[in-house]
């Protein structure tokens, strides 16, 4: 489901300041790359119902609901990770192990998102992005069964400009990843 990601690339914190490096958690200040570059942006929407947030969004359905319609057309990004987290329980254990997940021999792993447009009750306004997830791929389906919508580094162009291979990559599988428990 990836409610969690690591952040430690320091090229970003040298464009940016104040986001969140390290861990980065629902409702932090995070880089992400949109179509007029890098932007320092909340991670989540805000939630219809409840104080909470809503920070993924189902790449099979996100066209068909009005919340996530008009920014998954507009307003694409593309969120830079080291990796992203997903917990397990073993044997019955109340305890979870932390799995990161990452590309196999890739620092970077890049994530496919959008960015939202809100208001405050005061008036003022502010952006969020969720992260869009796929059908785990086998390498991670005994962990979880989602995963983020993960592109190459050539591919993010075509995910922030181009409708088309928005399309493709919402509707193909997920890579192979390497899970690493923490």
């Amino acid at each position: 489901m990836c409610g969690r990601y690591l952040m430690d690339d320091e090229a970003y914190s040298e464009m940016l300041t104040g986001i969140t490096i390290g861990e980065v958690f629902p409702t932090n200040i995070a880089p992400v790359i949109a179509q007029g570059g890098v932007a320092a942006v909340k991670w989540g929407f805000p939630h219809w119902k409840s104080a909470g947030v809503i920070i993924n969004a189902r790449a099979e359905t996100a066209l068909e609901k009005n919340m996530f319609r008009a920014p998954l057309l507009n307003r694409r990004c593309v969120v830079p990770s080291c990796g992203f987290y997903e917990w397990r329980r073993t044997g019955g254990s109340k305890k979870k192990d932390k799995y990161l997940l990452r590309l196999p021999g890739e620092r970077m792993l890049y994530m496919a998102g959008m960015i939202g447009l809100f208001s405050e009750a005061d008036g003022s306004e502010y952006s969020a992005f969720i992260i869009l997830t796929t059908t785990a791929s086998a390498s991670i389906a005994s962990i979880h069964n989602r995963m983020p919508v993960i592109l190459t580094p050539d591919e993010r162009d075509g995910w922030i400009k181009d409708a088309g291979f928005m399309e493709y990559a919402l509707h193909r599988p997920g890579p192979e990843v390497v899970a690493i428990i923490v």
